[in-house]
């Protein structure tokens, strides 16, 4: 019985755990996004150059090498595979 009640205690803990964390994570979503909103704001009004890879990308994407375009901008930026999809389609 002790054990039942143990296991439910552990139970809940966890539970409650892994709701604050996604709550956390949720926001932290919400304040990127707004981040990079707030981001291109003010690039969009201030001359700041372009990242050297991306005229490497254009010429990857005029032979098209999307594919070895989208895994170069994995590795130099550290983006996931969606990510760095987003940033080769916005070139």
């Amino acid at each position: 019985m002790t054990e039942l009640i143990i296991i439910g205690g552990l139970v809940v803990i966890i539970f409650l755990l892994i709701t604050t964390v996604s709550s956390k994570l949720n926001f932290l979503e919400t304040r990127i996004k707004s981040l990079k909103f707030t981001l291109d704001q003010v690039t969009s009004h201030v001359d700041v150059p372009e990242h050297p890879i991306n005229e490497k990308l254009r010429v990857l994407l005029k032979e098209g090498k999307e594919v070895q375009a989208v895994k170069e901008v994995r590795q130099a930026f550290g983006l996931s595979l969606l990510e760095a999809k987003q940033y080769v389609d916005g070139l």
